[in-house]
């Protein structure tokens, strides 16, 4: 079983941090009508719910926003919260990204809800127990479709002993990184001050039931950091 902790130097920085997870496995092959029609019908919604405007006065959006500028010392309007950049890629009318079954449906959860998720291929995993804490000085993360680069130590990353698979709550790693053959997938929520514990373990059993409607696929019990 994987199990997910905080470091506490993160919990005592950043009180509000929440990381919800839970593990897909028996993946079958995904129904693609039904997700196709999930995509369309997502889409839709969200264009109803929102502006391009108004999004920014979203609150979820706007807690991941507050959490770049304050705790990563990041500015959001030039490298967007993962939620954000594909509500605002959907907004504009540029075509829902395809990447696989399991991403898909992840993006989708993602722009249903406005949180974070990240995807994880267990069986690429090196050890069952990661930590959220700081990056390291010198630390190099692999970013699925950037080039490698060293983080700042502002950065938050949930690791194994060492190496990084996601920086929060913005990009997993290609290490880790769900595919056509991914049998067992590690399905995480990412949750930031402003956002409540509640809608974040919501997020991922919303996550779970379309995982198990559209891929078959069985899911252990929630757990939550």
């Amino acid at each position: 079983m994987i199990v997910i902790s905080v470091d506490k130097g993160i919990s005592e920085l950043c009180p509000g941090i929440t990381v919800a997870y839970a593990i897909a496995y028996n993946l079958g092959h995904v129904d693609e009508i039904k997700l196709s029609s999930l995509i369309e019908s997502t889409i839709e919604e969200v264009r109803r719910r929102y502006t391009l405007e108004s999004l920014r006065s979203d609150p979820i959006v706007r807690a991941y926003r507050d959490f770049y500028w304050r705790y990563l010392k990041i500015d959001p309007t030039k490298i967007r919260p993962a939620a954000e950049a594909l509500i605002r890629r959907v907004l504009r009318g540029r075509p829902f990204p395809r990447i696989n079954p399991i991403v898909d449906i992840g993006n989708i959860i993602s722009i249903k809800t406005g949180v974070c998720i990240g995807l994880y291929d267990v069986d690429k995993l090196l050890t069952s127990r990661l930590v959220l804490r700081r990056a390291r000085k010198g630390e190099v993360f692999y970013p699925i479709g950037g080039r490698p680069r060293e983080l700042s130590e502002n950065s938050i990353v949930l690791a194994e002993d060492s190496r990084i698979i996601h920086e929060f709550p913005h990009r997993d790693s290609i290490h880790t990184a769900v595919d056509e053959s991914t049998k067992r997938v590690l399905l995480v929520t990412c949750g930031v001050p402003g956002i409540g514990k509640k809608y974040i373990i919501e997020t991922l059993e919303l996550l779970k039931r379309i995982m198990k409607l559209l891929m078959n696929a069985e899911c252990t019990e929630s757990f939550v950091r």
